[in-house]
């Protein structure tokens, strides 16, 4: 959930995706069409189900569209809004869509359950989750949680990793006083002070909570104190991806170039967003995208290049949220994910990403 315009569009949203999902499932191109002097001669139709509403988040995905990355590459590409990414998860995993986009808790946790897809390529190398507290809170570093309420929003990913994120800070979930909340009321209640803190992130929470006048925010992010997971990731159904390798590849390719522009241009990309999906974007869009950018969430873990996790970073995912009854104990990463629909590093964006 991103802010409260986005809500409203739920039921909408979910109808919509699980429509046009529906409707990509059946599509089966080899390749995608091109002419002998390398332009498309005819297009091959991709739904792409999103994670979210349309936000700074997916931002990359609008500029592909808008400047004609896929279209280059022989793809007509529609994207379908999402409303999270457990629905994404399972509407891959059920065969109601193809390719998706979501968090890598949920798209992992299937495919530890034997669901037959695969994650093709990284975007947010570390997860954006955070602790965020008022100035006033006498909250100052993460040991001053001890005693205090926190907020919790669930279901989140959140509520999830924040015993790892309290034993690694040595505290425990005895030590706070934990408050369920649906996540419309998060921020709000953090500035009304019904809590001490809330369990958000720097590229939502956080900028909802500027937005409405919140100044000298205490911040502490899972990522950077114990809990560093890789995060939302593109993937496919197998099915999909062993009938379309090369439309894969394609779209692949077209995503990150697309992802390239939008952490180099920033005003460019939320202009594209907007223009693909009008009022329906969020407003707070450009706040998002900088969030992202400026929290390194592309490059971050050690990453080489933007769309590609370490193996180091995998390794630590599986140890991570296997601690947390998330995912079985011993399973390779390698059964996660795979790079060889990825460009060659020579196409891929190096990090750190230049200014």
């Amino acid at each position: 959930m991103r802010t409260s315009h986005t809500l409203a569009m739920g039921i909408g949203i979910v109808a919509v995706a699980l429509v046009l999902a529906g409707c990509s499932a059946g599509t089966s191109t080899t390749t995608p069409s091109s002419s002998t002097s390398g332009a498309p001669k005819s297009l091959t139709k991709v739904s792409f189900q999103l994670n979210n509403p349309p936000n700074g988040s997916n931002s990359g995905f609008a500029v592909a569209v808008e400047e004609g990355f896929y279209k280059k590459l022989g793809l007509d590409v529609t994207i379908v809004p999402g409303t999270g990414s457990s629905l994404t998860a399972q509407l891959v995993s059920s065969g109601q869509a193809t390719i998706g986009y979501a968090d890598s808790t949920a798209t992992t946790q299937l495919i530890a359950q034997k669901a037959p897809m695969t994650v093709l390529s990284t975007i947010y190398q570390s997860n954006p989750n955070e602790v965020i507290a008022l100035s006033g809170s006498g909250i100052k570093s993460i040991a001053d949680l001890k005693g205090k309420t926190v907020g919790t929003p669930v279901p989140s990913s959140q509520a999830s990793m924040l015993p790892l994120f309290l034993k690694a800070n040595k505290l425990s979930t005895d030590s706070v006083n934990l408050v369920n909340l649906p996540p419309t009321s998060l921020v709000q209640s953090l500035l009304s002070k019904k809590v001490d803190a809330i369990l958000g992130s720097l590229d939502t929470y956080q900028v909802q909570a500027n937005q409405q006048g919140a100044k000298n925010l205490f911040t502490a992010t899972f990522a950077a104190n114990g809990v560093p997971t890789v995060s939302t990731s593109i993937f496919a159904s197998n099915s999909y991806i062993t009938r379309n390798p090369e439309v894969v590849k394609a779209f692949i390719k077209g995503s990150l170039q697309g992802w390239k522009v939008a952490s180099t241009n920033q005003s460019k990309a939320i202009a594209d967003l907007k223009k693909l999906w009008g009022a329906s974007a969020s407003p707070t869009a450009a706040e998002e995208l900088k969030a992202i950018i400026g929290g390194n969430l592309l490059c971050a873990g050690g990453a080489k290049y933007v769309g590609q996790a370490t193996p180091a970073s995998w390794k630590t995912t599986q140890d991570l949220l296997s601690q947390a009854g998330l995912l079985p104990k011993g399973i390779d990463p390698t059964t996660y994910y795979s790079n060889k629909y990825l460009p060659a590093n020579s196409e891929l964006q190096a990090c750190p990403i230049a200014k």
